[in-house]
């Protein structure tokens, strides 16, 4: 039986990011299929928060076995994810302290880590335009700094720029933002090929058949030859996963299964979703869901 896979010929690929060795992107086909000599895998990162919150689940923090940072960055080290990812939880009483530690914080974890590295705010507009350029000026390893978006892009891109790293672009499930964000950023000097797309998708039972169109669409713009569409995309499953009761919550019915289970179910559930989608950067909060979704692609 002869196929014809003529509608399978991308005019573009998705850019290629070069992380310290790690190329995110590349891609010339849909996941999974090898028309066009498509060989891209998609990376995972296991995140983990510079300080506990009340945002992270209780099976969250058992599966490390430990609040110590350091003994949670080695976890995460060896839990088979391509990169790690730091969050730093600050809100304002705390930001001034923060950011004078920030430049030896950033050193212990590059003395630490030998693998690519994430640095997120503290998903504040107000917070994120002081705390991720002192991130940026403080990491001395190429890095991917998450996230900018429309209202705090100005203060946050030229620190960037200036350091050499990668920058993740937020904007909210819509094609049309996402494609004018790139364009105000390059114009502003950050090279396309360090930008990575985030549609800021939801979880499952949060929207994530939307969040998983919105990332069909935007793919399939970059094939058609679209150069301001066409960059890597991230997704950061664990915290939208996170976000639905039935992820966090004990309080359900024995038919809902094992508590732990079906919370790393939900997360491997939104993540499986995403790959076929076509995300080229998953972070993910659960190290259970790092050794499942590695284990299942080959």
């Amino acid at each position: 039986m002869n196929l014809d896979l003529s509608s399978c010929i991308f005019k573009e690929k998705i850019r290629k990011l070069d992380l310290n060795g790690a190329n995110i992107g590349g891609d010339s086909s849909y996941s999974f299929m090898g028309e066009n000599n498509n060989s891209a895998q998609p990376f995972f990162a296991l995140e983990i928060p510079y300080a506990n919150d009340n945002f992270y689940p209780d099976y969250i923090n058992e599966a490390f076995g430990t609040e110590d940072f350091y003994k949670k960055l080695k976890i995460a080290l060896n839990s088979g994810a391509d990169m790690v990812s730091v969050k730093f939880n600050a809100d304002e009483s705390s930001l001034e302290a923060l950011c004078e530690e920030i430049p030896s914080i950033i050193a212990q974890i590059e003395a630490f880590s030998s693998k690519p590295m994430i640095y997120r705010g503290a998903n504040n507009t107000e917070i994120d335009k002081i705390l991720l350029p002192k991130i940026a000026e403080s990491a001395k390893k190429q890095s991917i700094i998450a996230f900018a978006d429309e209202t705090n892009y100005e203060e946050i891109v030229p620190p960037v720029v200036n350091a050499g790293h990668c920058l993740v672009l937020r904007t909210p499930i819509d094609i049309n933002l996402a494609k004018e964000l790139n364009i105000l950023t390059i114009d502003k000097n950050l090279p396309p090929d360090r930008i990575l797309i985030d549609p800021d998708m939801g979880g499952l039972g949060y929207g994530l058949e939307y969040g998983y169109s919105i990332v069909e669409k935007i793919k399939q713009a970059g094939f058609d030859g679209d150069t301001m569409l066409n960059m890597p995309i991230i997704a950061f499953i664990g915290e939208e996963t996170c976000k639905a009761k039935e992820a966090k919550s004990e309080k359900f019915d024995e038919n809902w299964g094992i508590y732990e289970e079906r919370a790393a179910m939900w997360e491997i559930s939104a993540a499986s979703a995403m790959i076929c989608a076509g995300v080229n950067l998953l972070v993910l909060w659960n190290p259970e869901t790092i050794k499942t979704l590695k284990g299942s692609i080959k």
